[in-house]
């Protein structure tokens, strides 16, 4: 491949890949026994399954496409193990979390699912919507609410945890004189790009270049293949509904959706007040004028104090016995329909109250759950028709050789896909099962049909390699300007590295740093005073600035940073001018609590996890961490 994936995936851009991937490695207590079986590990005699590691792996190996097949076999073993010890520590903490009583009730979990915006229509919770987005991921609904207990319990805790965390005065005012601190500072960088400018590569560099790195222009072995999927979302969707359907099946489902009885009442509220007993008298003159015919709307707009339904003259609405707790509930659930009664009394005063309807308990209606039913009915006609088709190409399968014979047998179309790769390729992406059928050396050099593969929970698929591309070296006349590109960067680079060097040193000996700048040929900006925050430098290279030593009285501070565009930077700090908090705005500094109390929450939170994976009995299975052979 390129020069700069190679030099992506070594020097500084591996130690960061390192350090990332070491972060979670910090285990005690874990054994790596000789026990494989179908998981990848245990803990606490909970399975972590080897599918569940697989998936995991694919999904994070798509995130490094831009590398393709070249990502070494260390760091994928790095990757892999990594993903490993967070399923670990993600079950560890659902342990502990569940042990240690954290609930989460059903009406939280439906309450944070009608806040998500995705499932908004017109600014309200849409139950369609709802089933659409989760058809269209291949979720049930209660797959999908029980992630999301389990997620909300999760965050309970880690609020629990955070809520404790503090900061002290001094740890605070030690962070402000810090935040608030500038340095004086000159700076001079080199450009690689203009040493790049008088650098001549010859033909014989390139060629010796190429010669030396064959693997660097590698194509990697790909197929173009044809296939045949079953999509059970989209069989959902083609699903035909009539309504004779529908009403049918309405009618044998009527028992899963069935209503209370509900009411709907007026009321009018007099308050007790001072005078308890003025107030029961004015209720009781209310009730005879309601009773006289006097309109109870007009009546409760005047008189109710019930800010909440004086305004809609007393409505209180359909409501469940279950909604309307207490005594005014009571008296309304024993009123006869257009029945007044009045006064009643409640802890909140006197009421005057007319039953306006009784809606009898029992199945719902059906327009009011036709959405629900009909994504029923899809699903199960998708499950049958996604049996039925499994089942022809299954027959098929075992009779014939022919992919389009067996397509028109189950009435699907050929599909094809390009430069399929063994790290996955459209439409499949990093799909671990159709890699597997694909490059199946049946499949891949016989000419042989795969078998029918379950690719997810919604998806299967038979294949067939139409042509298969071997791995090659790609010729030099492709690669010849890209080779000249790297070697003459790579001179500069080395060329600004020697004359940075250069200029520290001197500047180290103590050369006035405007005059040595200058002779350097280096971008010098003269002295002047930077913050942390300050946006006119280089973030890598203000970074260096204040990781740098206070100077001496007689004696600036040298150091040198590679800037984001990786030109070589040498800064000199003369001076440095400790931070005032009083200077800071207040917002700024509210901000940086908030921050540090924070930090202190996460860290509090990764001690404990560490903890728990101390005291757990934690097994990986031995071959958990192979990387999985083809």
């Amino acid at each position: 491949m390129l020069q700069n994936i190679r030099d992506r995936i070594t020097g500084g851009y591996a130690i960061a890949f390192l350090v990332l991937m070491a972060v979670p490695f910090v285990f005690f207590g874990i054994n790596y026994d000789f026990v494989g079986g179908g998981y990848a590990a245990k803990v606490e005699g909970v399975e972590i399954s080897a599918a569940e590691l697989q998936n995991e792996y694919s999904a994070e190996l798509a995130r490094y496409a831009e590398l393709g097949s070249d990502l070494p076999p260390q760091l994928r073993s790095l990757l892999r193990q990594g993903i490993l010890n967070n399923l670990v520590r993600e079950t560890l903490v659902n342990l502990h979390v569940a042990e240690e009583g954290y609930r989460i009730s059903d009406q939280m979990v439906t309450d944070f699912i009608q806040r998500v915006p995705e499932f908004e229509v017109d600014g309200s919770f849409s139950r369609d919507r709802y089933y659409q987005w989760l058809e269209e991921r291949g979720l049930s609904p209660t797959r999908f609410e029980e992630s999301q207990r389990e997620s909300l319990r999760l965050q309970q805790f880690q609020r629990g945890l955070v809520a404790t965390a503090f900061v002290t005065p001094a740890e605070y005012r030690r962070y402000l004189n810090l935040y608030g601190e500038q340095r004086r500072v000159g700076i001079a960088t080199f450009i690689v790009d203009r040493f790049a400018e008088d650098i001549e590569v010859g033909e014989d560099e390139v060629a010796a270049w190429y010669n030396d790195n064959p693997a660097e222009f590698q194509t990697p072995e790909s197929a173009d293949v044809e296939y045949i999927e079953i999509d059970r979302s989209a069989l959902r969707r083609q699903a035909d509904l009539g309504e004779q359907e529908l009403e049918e099946y309405y009618t044998q489902s009527a028992n899963r959706y069935l209503q209370d009885e509900r009411r709907r009442a007026r009321h009018i509220l007099i308050p007790f007040g001072d005078d308890r007993s003025a107030a029961e008298e004015q209720a009781s003159a209310l009730a005879a004028r309601v009773r006289a015919g006097e309109p109870f709307e007009d009546l409760a707009r005047q008189y109710s104090a019930d800010g909440g339904t004086a305004e809609q003259g007393g409505d209180l609405g359909l409501m469940m016995k279950s909604q309307m707790p207490g005594l005014l509930g009571d008296e309304i659930f024993t009123m006869t329909e257009g029945q007044i009664k009045g006064p009643v009394e409640s802890e909140f005063g006197y009421h005057v109250i007319r039953l306006d309807a009784i809606e009898a308990g029992g199945p719902l209606p059906l327009e009011q759950i036709r959405g629900e039913l009909e994504n029923e009915l899809r699903d199960i006609k998708a499950e049958e028709t996604f049996q039925e088709l499994q089942r022809v190409l299954s027959d098929a399968l075992f009779d014939g050789d022919s992919l389009q014979d067996m397509a028109a047998a189950a009435k699907l179309d050929v599909k094809s896909a390009s430069g399929f790769t063994r790290g996955g390729g459209e439409p499949f992406g990093s799909n671990q099962a159709a890699i597997d059928a694909i490059f199946d050396p049946r499949v891949l050099r016989d000419n042989a049909l795969s078998d029918i593969v379950e690719l997810d929970a919604n998806r299967a698929a038979i294949f067939r390699v139409r042509e298969l591309h071997e791995a090659a070296q790609q010729p030099l006349a492709d690669v010849r300007g890209q080779i000249a590109e790297t070697l003459r960067m790579e001179r500069a680079r080395e060329m600004a590295r020697e004359r940075a060097q250069e200029l520290e040193a001197r500047l180290t000996d103590g050369a006035n740093f405007a005059e040595v700048a200058a002779e350097s040929g280096a971008d010098a900006a003269p002295l002047r005073v930077v913050g942390r925050e300050d946006d006119n430098t280089d973030t890598r290279v203000l970074e260096a600035i204040f990781r740098a030593a206070r100077p001496s009285e007689d004696k600036a501070t040298i150091g040198n940073a590679v800037s984001e565009e990786g030109n070589f930077a040498v800064f000199s700090v003369a001076a440095v001018i400790p931070g005032r908090p009083e200077s800071i705005p207040v917002e700024e500094r509210d901000a940086g609590k908030v921050r540090l109390t924070s930090e202190g929450g996460a860290a509090d939170y990764t001690a404990v996890v560490l903890e728990l994976e101390r005291q757990a009995d934690i097994v990986v299975a031995d071959d958990a961490l192979a990387e999985p052979e083809f």
